[in-house]
């Protein structure tokens, strides 16, 4: 009796033990995040309710001054329009070529190239642009035409092409990821079963890749805020309206000295995009059940 005691008491001491240690080794980044995500944000919500200049207590208002404002409904609405058109086109493309790089005997001796995008400074990208698609530029130049592609609606693609060849080498390596996860017995089996190369993609390539794909659409969605920097750099404060995006507002409110929409609006954004990442969340787990 004494002896289980004395093994009970080992093995609850050995699980104490090992919590301690995992605790103790997220510590470090648990404090990291406190300091300089978590406390900050807390301080943003908190004075989202308040005047910056006279510290008076105007509850929901500075929302209410956000949703009304024409300049944040523009960009909310282009920014969105931006996601829903340029991350199903990369999520597409950069597993389309991956599945083509796949096939290929020894793929990750050119893995470098599929990065080399993103090496590209964002300076550089920019004066690309402006030498392709000013009234001046190249594609004029070809075309025999004057016409400012960066001044109206075709601006909107402009960024959209930009994004995707910018994070499609490396969304397609973080697919090779994925595909190299599945074995290859699984869709040997499917061939002797008679299954063609569509539906061995579609029953078993495609399910397998869930666990991937949330993955690299969080990512993607992360990056697609990134495109700011083009934009700012080509079209400054104030660029074509087709692509005046949310950090095109936030910069405005910063740099008019407006800290109470500044506040609220960098709330809701916050919101928006944790509900949509817990939903997204919620759809995965659901499928795996």
């Amino acid at each position: 009796m004494k002896l289980r005691r004395h093994w009970s008491c080992t093995l609850r001491n050995r699980r104490e033990l090992r919590r301690a240690k995992r605790f103790l080794f997220l510590l470090p980044s648990l404090v990291g995040v406190s300091c300089f995500v978590l406390l900050p944000f807390g301080q943003v919500t908190v004075s989202s309710f308040f005047t910056v200049l006279t510290g008076k207590f105007v509850g929901l208002r500075n929302y209410g001054e956000v949703f009304q404002n024409a300049a944040f409904g523009l960009a909310a609405a282009n920014t969105a329009r931006f996601i829903a058109v340029g991350i199903p086109l990369l999520l597409a493309g950069s597993l389309g070529l991956a599945l083509m790089i796949h096939g290929i005997s020894k793929p990750d001796k050119y893995k470098y190239l599929y990065l080399l995008p993103m090496a590209v400074p964002a300076a550089t990208m920019a004066l690309v642009w402006k030498l392709l698609f000013s009234g001046q530029g190249f594609l004029n130049r070809i075309l025999g035409t004057h016409v400012d592609f960066l001044g109206q609606g075709s601006a909107f693609f402009i960024l959209v092409g930009s994004y995707i060849w910018k994070n499609l080498g490396y969304t397609m390596v973080l697919w090779l990821a994925g595909l190299k996860s599945i074995s290859d017995g699984i869709l040997d089996a499917a061939k002797v079963d008679g299954a063609g190369k569509v539906k061995s993609f579609f029953l078993i390539t495609l399910p397998c890749l869930k666990g991937s794909l949330f993955t690299i659409f969080v990512v993607s969605l992360l990056n697609s805020f990134k495109a700011f920097r083009e934009v700012w750099l080509v079209g400054g404060a104030y660029p074509q309206r087709d692509i005046y995006m949310l950090q095109n507002v936030f910069y405005n409110w910063y740099v008019n000295l407006e800290q109470d929409k500044l506040a609220a609006g960098a709330v809701i954004s916050a919101v928006i995009l944790g509900t949509v990442s817990l939903l997204l969340q919620r759809l995965w787990d659901s499928g795996d059940r």
